[in-house]
């Protein structure tokens, strides 16, 4: 347990007034007057005042001692980390040449009278390479493929796969250029003679060829419903996307492939029919950061002497990987230097140096005298004179980028034949730096734990400290049937923005394999021999509410449906749910009784007639049957899933 600091003086300002007005009265009784009109209680009030600044500043002192002990063990304050989202750029027209967008493109949030604009940068160039249909070839599950190119461009009707189709059944087009990144529109004059396919939910699935085979498209908009009627299929190609032969044919290809039905998904009783087809690159996708890159900044010239100080111009620094790159002039060119967390294993010839993230202060090696009286050098020292400059980091982040699916749509940088931009998933990561506060009770955990993890506490704080980005984490023993003897079961949630209206989607609770895999590297380096260790999702229960409540007379029931929703939602949230609106607690169960709270502290709501809750599957909206009480197991988090209220008043 930590040691209070101690409240050295904890009078204030009136009790020092009624502490001299008591001594008057002793002292000089004849003084009579002591309202706020007379000169002396004036000047009494004025030293008050400065015996209160006074006593302000002397309990200040065990906060700045603190500190220094936190400096002192080597705890420093987390620095921000930036948000990421990918941003799609979409051309004006189609255009004949190469459309390039440099590394730093930036776009921004649309700014308003309470928000300030919010400036997102690309991470690498992006370059929209216009694209051609060349060749179309079909190819039926485990058969050859078929060139159908001459009877497209004599205007014949090609069917897509066999006459009746069977999952695996391709039909490939191949491109005049690979198109990694990029938003390919593809214009089918396609129909279905018979019983098609539902538009909605097609049995199909648009794929790429790449280096490592066939990857899955994201499809932006589908306006042939399945190959049912003429329209576009716009298409965002992954990257590594190249030329390859198919066929005898060289082409980068994309196919769309029949795949196995869902329970009472329809499926194709025939083929569908293409007459004529084209390919035209309309756009492209590049990832960035919520953070301005700043590059080539001198920051002065080195002493030659151990322990050099020199400090950033703008901090704090992202937390990036390397977060710095710093350079030295020397007789051969610009030499790199590596950022390291201490110098307790850099040699004399290492060229190390550490970064205090937050106040942007570089140092260098120090000198330390040992015991015979020799002095060691750790980390190397630049020569005297050279020039040191900082190549490249960042600065900015923080938790205001984390914005909303769509809400990036304006170009700030000027790129010809681009016209519109936005972000199609909202954007993730951004951390707020530490406080003071928050390090002071980080202090006794990173103490005690001392970079191993041994209790479950000591996996929480080692987790966050690898993934500060993440909303929640949380540790429990595993399983042994499951996860074998000795088994840490490491929870993790990501952050996730709700989309406007406020409502999450399932997948933006799924955390990524490369957060994962850096929460495992980091764990696994510092548990103890022995312990399995298992890094993934928790199992998030669907919860369906279905309600019936009576409005007052004359409230608009639409809003009151709406209003209900939203406090449904907001409660069942995994993230900011709960009673105390720091997310569902882990494990714990649903009862309708407090969803009748919940629904009749809505505005506008007289009644909550009636509350059932099911069981629903996130991935299949599966519903089950419906009970007063959804238990959760220990790894579990709820998920709200398709609510349904129903309002009863005038007007509904």
């Amino acid at each position: 347990m930590a040691l209070p600091s101690p409240n050295l003086d904890d009078r204030r300002f009136q009790q020092f007034v009624d502490d001299a007005k008591r001594y008057i009265q002793q002292r000089a009784p004849e003084w009579t007057d002591h309202n706020v009109s007379d000169p002396g209680v004036t000047l009494v009030e004025t030293v008050a005042h400065m015996a209160d600044q006074i006593v302000y500043r002397l309990n200040r002192v065990p906060d700045k001692n603190h500190l220094a002990f936190l400096d002192l063990v080597g705890i420093t304050l987390f620095p921000p980390s930036a948000a990421r989202t990918d941003l799609t750029f979409w051309l004006s027209a189609p255009q004949e040449d190469p459309v390039l967008l440099p590394v730093g493109t930036e776009a921004a949030t649309v700014r308003t009278e309470s928000e300030e604009a919010v400036v997102f940068a690309t991470e690498r160039a992006l370059t929209l390479v216009p694209c051609a249909l060349r060749y179309l070839v079909t190819q039926g599950a485990g058969e050859a493929v078929t060139d159908r190119t001459t009877d497209l461009a004599e205007g014949e009707d090609v069917l897509c796969f066999a006459e009746a189709p069977r999952p695996g059944d391709c039909m490939v087009l191949g491109l005049s250029a690979a198109v990694p990144h990029c938003a390919v529109a593809l214009e089918l004059d396609s129909r279905v003679d018979g019983v098609g396919v539902d538009p909605r939910q097609p049995p199909l699935v648009w794929e790429a060829w790449t280096e490592d085979g066939w990857v899955t498209c994201e499809v932006d908009r589908d306006g042939t419903g399945g190959l049912n009627r003429p329209g576009a299929v716009v298409l965002h190609v992954p990257g590594g996307h190249v030329l390859s032969r198919t066929g005898g044919q060289e082409a980068g290809w994309l196919r769309c492939r029949v795949t196995e039905p869902l329970p009472g998904q329809p499926f194709y009783t025939t083929s569908p029919t293409v007459r004529s087809a084209e390919a035209v690159t309309l756009g492209g996708t590049a990832p960035a950061v919520h953070a301005e890159t700043v590059y080539d900044e001198a920051l002065g010239e080195s002493t030659g002497l151990p322990g050099q100080r020199l400090r950033l111009a703008h901090a704090p620094v992202v937390g990036d990987d390397p977060p710095l790159l710093l350079q030295t002039a020397g007789p051969e060119g610009w030499t790199d230097w590596t950022v390291v967390p201490h110098f307790a294993a850099s040699g004399p010839e290492d060229r190390h140096l550490t970064l205090d993230a937050t106040t942007g202060e570089i140092a260098f090696g120090p000198a330390v005298r040992e015991p015979d009286g020799s002095l060691r050098q750790y980390g190397a020292v630049a020569a005297k004179g050279a020039v040191v400059r900082a190549r490249r980091y960042r600065t900015g982040g923080g938790r205001s980028g984390n914005v909303a699916r769509g809400a990036v749509r304006v170009l700030r940088s000027s790129v010809p034949y681009v016209s519109e931009v936005v972000n199609r998933e909202a954007a993730r990561g951004g951390v707020d730096g530490e406080t003071v506060e928050e390090a002071k009770a980080r202090a006794p955990i990173t103490l005690r734990a001392q970079e191993r993890a041994v209790t479950l506490r000591d996996y929480e704080e080692l987790a966050r400290r690898a993934a500060p980005e993440t909303a929640r984490i949380t540790c429990l023993e595993g399983e042994e049937g499951e996860h074998g003897a000795y088994a840490v079961r490491v929870l993790v949630v990501p952050q996730a923005v709700p989309d406007p209206g406020g409502r999450l989607r399932f997948e933006q609770l799924v955390p990524g394999d490369a957060l994962l895999s850096r929460i495992t590297r980091h764990l696994d380096e510092r548990r103890l021999i022995g312990t399995r260790l298992a890094v993934g999702p928790p199992f998030y229960q669907g919860v369906t509410v279905v309600a019936t409540v009576h409005a007052f007379r004359g409230v608009d029931t639409d809003k009151v449906r709406r209003r209900a929703h939203d406090a449904l939602y907001r409660h069942l949230d995994p993230l900011t749910g709960g009673a105390d609106g720091k997310g569902w607690p882990f494990g714990r169960p649903v009862q309708s009784g407090e969803v009748f709270a919940v629904l009749q502290r809505v505005p506008g709501v007289e009644l909550v007639d009636e509350v059932t809750l099911h069981p629903a599957d996130p991935l299949t909206g599966k519903r089950g049957e419906p009970t007063d009480r959804i238990d959760l197991s220990r790894p579990s988090l709820v998920f709200s899933y398709d609510h349904r209220v129903r309002v009863i008043g005038e007007g509904a």
